[in-house]
């Protein structure tokens, strides 16, 4: 759900108990739509997110790192020039909107203290990121928006801010409990139809506390305006609770309350903070939109090629079915052979013994009528010969084909796995040199050589201290297994599917059982096995594990192991985690 006014009043209050006063250390602008300001409020270091992605605005601290782009946004570097040093003195919200106004104290080019505001419009596809000086006027934004776009609100450098237009729905916290049950009685239909009533009339609800407030008060005037008087009780004491809906193990919604329309089949989670809720709740959504978004062009690519390759497949699989039954025309050849002198030009089919048939039984051999019968049994083996060198090469070529889809389902695997545009230049760059893609200039060293994209692989630290290193792409699993890792160091890998490439960083002493457990989990997680039980995956020294000359990237073989079975769980991924 969008973020709606209530919620972002929590998150408010939650912001000025953690920040107000802090001090802004670094900036970054890790993609188009977020901006993390590092901030230090002397208890505490701190990272504040202010997204205005349009899917999803919000404002909240986070604990999550995210890849930065190797030359900072035009935005990033004007937030950097008016913002950096600078110190927050409030945190401003209008009554049941969403939109919060980050105020804060910095310093200009004379060295004068000075007032700068960032506002953050959480207003779904029209949300914003506003840079305000001391005056109120626009020094740039996110989004802008010119006078063609819309004429009521152009948002552009040099215009004076002006906020949203008033919704002219009624603020029900501003209300006495009086107005709010005379209006009920009035005007409030009775059943169906509440809820709708209720978005229509009032400011600040989102459909889902519309439906709520209607399905607690069962449908009736009196119920519904006990539900509105709780609610502004609710606001106007501060008693949020950030509460997650699950349905299945997935989150589906959040809000401030608790939420009782949807009964047993939704599981209900409470987190400490709403900052915690966010930052748990979009991490996953976010980085399969950012895979989605920013590998698009690519991933079409890998997706038409795997089509192709299975298509290819099939076609060979069937002619190798064929192929296959290439002795019964060596035989038909023979028995015509055979039954020369009884033949004929002109006919169409010779009855025969089968003499290779162990009771001799009759069969029909069709014929060419226009030939002679010498030249229909050399035509029989003539394709006998043809079936026999077709089977030979659809061999070689299934075996090849099927290696190619294999290879083409890692990438698919690997793209899921990545984490940021790094990672997904790495595997655009594998594509390339792959064949898959179509080659662009790439871009040269100061001393001329070929620059490369490397990623570093995700890294984890078991529960006994001891470093864990998976990769995130076939490039980087060859580098991490083949080049990087002591060769009595653990590597892991879940068995007969896709996935990373893991290794236990034991430098040749005796893992401990946890340890090797831990690693072997997440092999399992970060591969085709995620949501699956009991995943076998296999494990062995790394000097054992050899890649075959020609091979595709990622692709390795081990002649010993050992296997445990393992259950993934993304908890143990989260605390095993350490950068």
């Amino acid at each position: 759900m969008p973020l709606d006014a209530i919620a972002l009043t929590a998150l408010a209050g939650e912001l000025r108990e953690r920040i107000v006063g802090g001090k802004v250390d670094k900036i970054y602008q890790p993609t188009r739509d977020e901006v993390v300001l590092h901030m230090r409020t002397g208890r505490e270091n701190v990272k504040l997110l202010l997204s205005a992605n349009p899917a999803h605005p919000r404002a909240h601290l986070t604990q999550i790192t995210r890849e930065n782009p190797e030359t900072p946004p035009m935005f990033c570097m004007l937030l950097r020039k008016y913002f950096a040093g600078g110190r927050i003195l409030e945190i401003v919200q209008p009554a049941m909107e969403r939109v919060l106004d980050f105020r804060f104290e910095t310093l200009n080019e004379l060295g004068d203290r000075v007032e700068r505001r960032l506002v953050l419009e959480a207003i779904g596809r029209k949300a914003n990121l506003i840079m305000l000086d001391g005056t109120g006027r626009i020094t740039d934004c996110l989004r802008r928006v010119d006078a063609d776009l819309s004429a009521q609100r152009p948002l552009m450098p040099g215009m004076f801010y002006q906020p949203p237009a008033p919704t002219g729905k009624l603020d029900f916290t501003a209300m006495s409990p009086e107005e709010r049950g005379r209006l009920i009685d009035a005007q409030a239909p009775q059943g169906e139809g509440q809820d709708k009533w209720l978005l229509d009339t009032f400011s600040g609800l989102s459909p889902l506390i519309a439906r709520e407030l209607a399905f607690q008060g069962g449908g009736s005037r009196a119920g519904l305006a006990r539900r509105l008087e709780e609610l502004a009780e609710r606001v106007e004491q501060g008693r949020f609770t950030p509460v997650v809906l699950t349905r299945e193990e997935k989150g589906v919604d959040f809000t401030f309350m608790p939420i009782l329309q949807y009964g047993p089949g939704v599981a209900l989670t409470e987190y400490e903070s709403f900052s915690a809720l966010l930052d748990r709740y979009y991490e996953e959504k976010e980085a399969q939109e950012r895979v989605k978004q920013r590998g698009q062009d690519f991933i079409k690519s890998v997706q038409q090629a795997r089509t192709r390759t299975a298509k290819k497949i099939a076609n060979q699989e069937q002619d190798l079915r064929s192929a296959v039954d290439r002795e019964r025309l060596r035989r038909y050849g023979e028995l015509i052979t055979a039954n020369l002198y009884r033949m004929e030009r002109g006919q169409t089919t010779l009855t025969a013994q089968d003499y290779y048939d162990p009771e001799c039984r009759e069969v029909d051999i069709p014929l060419d009528p226009l030939r002679t019968p010498q030249q229909n049994a050399a035509k029989y083996f003539k394709d006998y010969k043809k079936a026999q060198k077709a089977e030979e090469m659809l061999t070689i070529q299934l075996e090849k084909n099927r290696r190619e889809l294999d290879y083409l389902d890692s990438v698919l695997q690997m793209i899921a796995l990545s984490e940021g545009d790094r990672d997904l230049q790495e595997i655009r760059q594998e594509l390339m040199e792959n064949g898959y893609l179509r080659q662009h200039k790439r871009k040269m060293t100061a001393k001329g050589k070929e620059k490369l994209v490397r990623s570093k692989p995700m890294e984890f630290r078991s529960s006994a201290g001891i470093p864990i290193l998976v990769g995130k792409n076939n490039a980087q699993n060859d580098r991490l297994t083949l080049k990087e890792a002591d060769k009595r160091d653990i590597w892991l890998h879940v068995q007969k599917l896709h996935g990373s490439h893991v290794i236990l960083k034991t430098g040749g002493a005796q893992p401990d059982p946890q340890s090797l457990t831990e690693a072997a989990q997440l092999a399992a997680w970060f591969s085709q096995a995620r949501e699956s039980a009991q995943v076998p995956v296999d494990y062995t020294p790394v000097k054992v594990v050899k890649k075959p000359a020609g091979a595709k990237p990622g692709f390795v073989i081990y002649p010993t192991y050992q296997t445990l079975f393992v259950t993934p769980s993304e908890d143990v991924v989260k605390a095993l985690r350490t950068k």
